[in-house]
Order: C-alpha cells, then structure tokens, then sequence
C-alpha cells in the first residue's frame, strides 16, 4: 500500500502526465493532419448528415429527427493501434451517443467501444466503454472526463494486439483487457475489425438510464472528427498474406505495438484514472453478479 504522501505525490505526477499526455497525443497524429478522412472511410449510414469540410480533412456527424450517420473504414485490420480526434456535440446533448469503434460484425463479433453517452447542459458526458469477443459483451466500464471534451479536438486511441486491449485518451490509459484466453476468456485474435465513428439516438437508455429523452429543438446535434491514424496496424488482405502491418510491429523489437504492453509507470497511471474518474465498473458490481463475478474479474490485471 501506497503512504498518503506518495499518493500525492502520484496524484502530482499523474497531474502532469495527463497535461503532457494531451500534448504528445496531438502531436503524435500530426503527420495525418494533411490526410483526408475520405481516404480512409465511407459514410455508410445518414450519407446526407456526414459533411466533409477543410479538403475532407474534418468531418462533422450530425443527428437531426430523421437519422444520425455512421462512417465505416475502407480497409479491415488484424491488430493495431487506431487513433482519431473528436469533438463531442456541445451544450444540450440527452440521449445522443457518439461514438467511436472497431467491430468485426456477425453474431460471435469482436468490438471494441468509445460511446459518449450525451447530458443535459451543464452536466458532464459519461464515456461508456465494452468489449465484446466472441460475441459476448457485457463489459461495461464508465468514466468521466478530466477536461471538457466539447471545447476541443482530444485524441482516443485503441490499441489492439495479442497480449491485450488497451483504451488511451490523449495518450493517457484508461483501461486494459488482458489476452486470458488460457483461462477460458475468449480474446480476439482471428476477425478482421472495420473502424466505425457515428452519431445515434439511443434515447431509451444514454442519459440516466433512459430518463431524460432527447430534446429534438436542439436538433441537429453535431460531433466533429479528425486525423485518423492507423499506421501502425496490419490491414487485412486474405488470401495467403492475410495482412500487410505498418509501424514498428515485430514482436522482437522492444518498441513494437505488436508486442505493447502497460509499463510500471502506465500501471500507476491507469489505476489513478481508475480512483479518480471511473463511475462503473461491471467487475463490482454486486448486485448484477450476487454470487460470482466472471473470470476476468478475478484474474488480477495488475501483473505486469
């Protein structure tokens, strides 16, 4: 156990990390600045609400009475790290989710979720956060935010490879799901992802519990989006090379995301996120498992 002191000197720390975090996270997606979003992905869903501006190197996503829209990517991918720059919808925005994915789709899918579940104004979003594998979901983890993700361009970023998940905002890590497949937990390793980013009315369930609906006067409802960055992953091809991987992806070389895991320092980091802004988490909830919590619960994620 920490000493009290220690604990603040983490929380100091962590402080700075979080405001550098930012930092190095823009800077890190600023070789895509000059990349069109057009490039990259289709507007699959609401083609009319997804307007493309600055040379198609932003896209705003909008939500009005008759659809929200949806962009899916052109390539699939077997592994990677995926970044992408968002701007949440501002002032009054119950019972919206934006959202940010990878999922494989089927019924045993794989996915991979960043949905920010809208409030009324003046109340803080919530981001929602699941895995699923092997189509089994469930995985809910919720967090607040440390900054106001309505005012600026933040960068969240899912890393996926063999050994683990882990979810980065602004470079910061707010969650890891571990590759526990020896012990029974189903992990994905086998089915090609598409990224998707989208706008929906989920006003059944996105604000307090489906209470508070959606207020269609304040209609359209707009999120932006930009830089998209999957360099360092492998896009799917079939056939007998299955997958051509960028970045530094060898599982030898020490600085491969192929092969990143959470350092000491990003352990610290992450169950300070964990005391400090997490509103939910599936593995403690009692009343929803009385008697035993699944197995990657019990399985410490802490060991290194």
């Amino acid at each position: 156990m920490l000493s009290g002191s220690l604990w603040r000197l983490l929380a100091v720390a962590v402080a700075v990390t979080l405001a550098v975090g930012a930092t190095g996270a823009a800077a890190a997606v600023e070789a895509g600045r000059s990349r069109s979003l057009h490039r990259d992905f289709d507007a699959v869903w609401g083609k009319r609400n997804a307007r493309f501006f600055d040379d198609g190197r932003v896209v705003e996503l909008a939500l009005d009475r008759e659809t929200g829209s949806r962009l899916e990517s052109k390539d699939r991918y077997l592994f990677g790290r995926f970044d992408l720059d968002i701007r949440l919808v501002a002032g009054e925005s119950a019972g919206t989710i934006t959202s940010f994915y990878i999922c494989t789709g089927g019924a045993r899918h794989d996915e991979v979720d960043f949905e920010f579940l809208g409030n009324v104004s003046g109340e803080p979003y919530i981001l929602h956060t699941n895995i699923f594998s092997d189509g089994k979901g469930e995985r809910e983890q919720q967090f607040v935010l440390w900054f106001d993700p309505t005012a600026d361009f933040h960068t969240y970023s899912i890393l996926w490879n063999p050994l683990n998940i882990i979810l980065y905002i602004d470079g910061t890590p707010i969650r890891v799901f571990k590759n526990n497949e020896a012990n029974g937990v189903p992990f994905p390793t086998r089915q090609p992802v598409h990224v998707f980013a989208s706008i929906w009315n989920a006003e059944e369930w996105a604000t307090q519990g489906g209470r508070v609906k959606t207020d269609w006067s304040e209609a359209p409802f707009v999120a932006a989006y930009r830089r998209f960055d999957a360099t360092s992953a492998c896009v799917w091809q079939g056939g007998a090379s299955p997958a051509r991987c960028g970045g530094d992806h060898l599982p030898s070389s020490a600085s491969s995301w192929m092969a990143q895991r959470l350092d000491w320092w990003s352990w610290m980091t992450l169950n300070w996120v964990r005391m400090n802004y997490m509103t939910y988490d599936y593995c403690a909830d009692r009343k929803r498992y009385p008697h035993a919590f699944p197995t990657e619960c019990i399985i410490p994620i802490g060991r290194i």
